[in-house]
């Protein structure tokens, strides 16, 4: 893989003088001592591990991604459409129309409208300036939200007992923000907890104080794989951090630390969260332990390991009865990720998803339980939801084992342009191309607003919040609208009776990792028997 981008990259606001760079370090080939731009080398001379992040300055109004090419994508695969009869739906072309389709699901027995769910979002800063949003987006789209790690331990309001959390203002507020709009039916919100979460008895706290059904454990992923960090701007915040047990980095207790701080040497702390070590014994003693204490249902949250773990996974989440387990593809990011980390660490999301559903294939011949599968990493829109869930239906009979995909970055994009539009529109200062074609108001611009109006009244804009309706339109409007298309054109009106037949591969790679045949290979034998007359 060429390493042209290894010296500038936009995540870390990086750039070389002249753009024939060395395909094999990405420096210029030529590099002199008078140049004002900052590569990726002399940008760390300056600011060192600063540049292992995504841009610091713009932690809390940003995401982050990978931009590498791994060799193999969805792009990859193609769907393969029909014109014969109709499956989910009779075979009339008055009945069988594309809006109606079904596209909802099921995770672990919830059912939701579209098979998106968000991912989950906690401590960091762009995941709390945004909630508002992002809960209601989700209640009234009907489906699932997270609620991520270190949000008691984050919450300055939060009160301890013995080490215990018995108060989280942030928590109450991101649980009741979402629940004030949900039908209780669709969807439900789940609490995560990682290392610390579990320390502070955060699992305990929202079943019994805040009537959480679900409880979401987190292996060892929060930054990619080394734990979940966020930047902490004043001295008094990372003190209490660190009081609370976390590992702030520099020592904001050394007092050469604090000196340069104020003098403005660094602008922020690196707050860590410790990784988990699972066990299988102990880790089925958790579960059973957490139902014992409450816990409706419970989620499995891991990363993108190597296959060894994958299987690991998937062994401990089909002894403890785990209810649903997400894997994470490499490349994504919503805090701070470490740029390189994000980049060259992991398994990305088509190579994982094949070596979870051939562990799946393993565990079926042994009559094991197995737990619905959610898949995340770069997900964002719905050929590459369909092809995912189309490729995970194994024709055993149980239907497709991918049973939604979850996001965080889009629909943090949704709500954080929906939020920055409409301030735009308030301000009169909405691009004139913008305008022009969709109108200068939220009610114009916003396509779904009219739909929501009917249902929400004058809460539309108010109490949901304009940012919440582009999530529901981006969602429901276009993500369920386009799954909706893709499944007409296969003949499949309902998502269960999506199959690795819809698909076929471009690449050998493709084929090679997942098994689905060439498109040149596929139906070879029943163009032949069709064509015997």
């Amino acid at each position: 893989m060429s390493g042209i981008l290894e010296n500038a990259r936009s995540t870390t606001g990086t750039r070389t003088r002249v753009s024939d760079v060395s395909h094999i370090s990405g420096m210029c080939p030529l590099c002199i001592k008078e140049c004002g731009y900052l590569c990726e080398i002399s940008k760390s001379a300056f600011r060192g591990r600063e540049v292992l992040y995504p841009a610091p300055e713009a932690f809390g109004w940003s995401t982050a991604a990978s931009n590498k090419d791994y060799g193999l994508d969805w792009s990859d695969f193609q769907i393969m459409v029909d014109v014969r009869g109709a499956k989910g739906i009779e075979a009339d072309p008055d009945k069988a129309i594309f809006p109606a389709v079904d596209v909802t699901s099921t995770v672990a027995g919830i059912p939701i409208k579209v098979p998106v769910i968000i991912a989950a979002l906690g401590s960091t800063a762009v995941a709390k300036n945004n909630w508002d949003s992002l809960a209601i987006g989700a209640a009234i789209s009907g489906t699932i939200i997270t609620v991520g790690e270190n949000v008691c331990g984050m919450d300055p309001d939060a009160r301890f007992e013995n080490g215990k959390v018995v108060y989280s203002k942030d928590m109450e507020y991101r649980i009741s923000t979402y629940r004030k709009y949900w039908d209780g039916i669709h969807g439900d919100i789940v609490v995560q907890t990682n290392v610390e979460d579990t320390r502070f008895g955060v699992d305990l706290y929202v079943i019994r104080e805040l009537g959480v059904n679900i409880i979401e454990r987190k292996w060892g992923q929060g930054a990619k794989s080394i734990g979940g960090e966020v930047r902490i701007k004043d001295l008094d915040t990372a003190l209490m951090l660190k009081k609370r047990g976390y590992i702030l980095i520099p020592d904001p207790e050394d007092e050469a630390v604090q000196e340069a701080f104020k003098k403005g040497v660094f602008t922020s702390f690196e707050r860590h969260s410790r990784v988990g070590m699972p066990e299988e014994r102990s880790f089925v003693e958790d579960i059973k332990w957490l139902r014992e204490n409450g816990a409706k249902k419970v989620f499995l949250k891991t990363g993108a390991y190597n296959p060894a773990v994958v299987a690991f996974t998937l062994k401990c989440a089909s002894l403890a009865g785990i209810d649903v387990v997400t894997f994470d593809g490499a490349g994504g990011g919503t805090g701070m990720s470490p740029v390189p980390m994000m980049n060259e660490s992991g398994t990305p999301t088509v190579y994982l998803l094949a070596q979870v559903l051939e562990c799946i294939r393993i565990l079926r011949k042994k009559g094991k339980h197995i737990p619905d599968i959610v898949m995340a990493g770069g997900f964002i829109n719905e050929t590459q939801i369909f092809k995912a869930i189309a490729m995970s239906n194994l024709g055993d009979g149980n239907g497709p084992y991918v049973k939604a995909i979850a996001m965080a970055r889009a629909p943090l994009t949704a709500v954080m342009k929906s939020s920055y539009f409409t301030e735009l529109a308030a301000q009169g200062k909405l691009p004139k191309a913008f305008s022009d074609l969709y109108g200068g108001a939220p009610e114009q611009f916003f396509l779904a607003s009219a739909e929501l109006k009917a249902r929400y009244g004058d809460e539309v804009g108010n109490g949901i919040p304009w940012p919440a309706v582009g999530l529901y339109t981006y969602f429901v409007d276009r993500i369920g609208t386009g799954l909706k298309q893709l499944m007409a054109g296969c003949r499949k009106w309902r998502l269960d009776l999506l199959d690795r037949g819809d698909i076929a591969a471009l690449t050998e790679r493709a084929s090679r990792v997942t098994g689905i045949p060439l498109i040149d290979e596929v139906a070879r034998e029943a163009m032949a028997n069709i064509l015997d007359f």
